[in-house]
């Protein structure tokens, strides 16, 4: 079995449910369950077997050797962060607890776990670290993507703990021969995810009829993966790819914020139309966000090369199959929306005695 971290959250809950789905291997599911948590992502898979649900903390090394002594994975997918932007701004701590004293946590955990184990063992384990292009800074607009050995330089303070738990897992492979690997992935987007994001949030508030915000000019640009196929990427790696790799993961489809919030009122407009109109009549531009970054862009071509690996979605289809699940999963959104989603009798029959 595999043990992942945040395996609740958007990215996590989405890989859960894909690998059970592919290899058919087991998981052992570590989550805080902070607001991003949502166990109900997980409903297809309630009472499977071969997922094992824990609510915990990374930051506990306690619970962390417990659970790697009694269970003893053969790899760890670690996602367990936090990772919004504007709460980063207005709440740095948690983003350093987190995301720089978690992953530090989890790395001296596996590192115990790891010397421990008998020679074959020991060799196949692997410690897989995902992080965000955001710790490479901003681009413009005619600078070439990045690549994996572009140099970091994190504007805010959720790049910056991201920057740095990047740098303790690069530090733990080098300096005790830990076999982490680490991938820097572009935005992602899907079903399940969050709707503080921006395609998630456009998508409920214009089917609410609200305002849809972009920040500043609406001209800041992002290059957008949906999340299946950044699920089919880590897979790939963390089956191939030789101890110490980093590869960057993307879906080559680079839009600015306007452009994507207006997609997103196009797809409504012909699936969901409004007798008052089109979407687009809701968009509004607001304050820009501080130190908010002009440009991301990664180059896949060394992930491509290694691994074979190509996104299977274009930008367009994958927001299509994005916008269907939000209007398919209405009640998933209300329990977002309402906070039932954080029902403590959710997460007590989730977590049964498997903590």
């Amino acid at each position: 079995m595999i043990l992942v971290t945040g395996g609740a959250g958007f990215i996590g809950a989405n890989f859960v449910l894909d690998w059970l789905n592919g290899t058919g291997e087991a998981v052992v599911n570590l989550d805080a369950l902070t607001y991003a948590g949502n166990l109900h992502s997980l409903e297809a898979i309630r009472g499977d077997p071969r997922h094992v649900f824990v609510h915990g903390d990374i930051c506990d090394g306690a619970l962390l050797d417990s659970l790697l002594a009694s269970h003893r994975p053969r790899a760890l997918v670690h996602f367990a962060a936090e990772t919004h932007v504007d709460r980063s701004i207005h709440g740095p701590r948690q983003f350093v607890r987190t995301n720089i004293e978690g992953t530090f946590t989890l790395l001296e955990a596996a590192r115990r776990y790891w010397s421990a184990l008998p020679g074959a063992e020991r060799d196949a384990f692997r410690f897989l670290h995902v992080s965000t292009d955001e710790v490479y800074g901003s681009l413009g607009p005619d600078d070439p993507a990045f690549r994996e050995t572009s140099a970091y330089a994190p504007n805010s303070p959720y790049s910056a703990s991201k920057a740095a738990s990047d740098h303790l897992a690069r530090a733990w492979h080098h300096t005790y021969g830990l076999p982490v690997l680490r991938t820097n992935c572009s935005n992602n987007y899907g079903p399940r995810q969050f709707p503080e994001k921006l395609i998630p949030s456009m998508i409920v508030n214009a089917l609410s009829g609200k305002p849809l915000p972009v920040y500043g000019d609406g001209a800041h640009v992002r290059d957008w993966l949906y999340v299946g196929d950044h699920c089919a990427a880590i897979r790939e790696v963390l089956a191939r790819a030789r101890p110490g790799e980093t590869y960057n993961v993307g879906g080559n489809s680079e839009r600015t914020n306007r452009d994507v919030v207006a997609a997103v009122c196009a797809l409504l407009d012909r699936l969901r139309p409004d007798a008052a109109g089109s979407y687009e009549r809701l968009i509004r531009f607001v304050a820009d966000r501080p130190g908010h970054d002009r440009r991301y862009a990664v180059d896949t071509s060394k992930l491509e090369r290694h691994l074979g690996w190509r996104p299977r979605e274009s930008f367009q289809s994958g927001l299509e199959l994005t916008v269907r699940w939000y209007l398919d999963n209405r009640r998933w959104v209300e329990q977002v929306q309402s906070g039932a989603y954080r029902d403590r009798v959710v997460i007590d029959r989730c977590t049964g005695g498997d903590a």
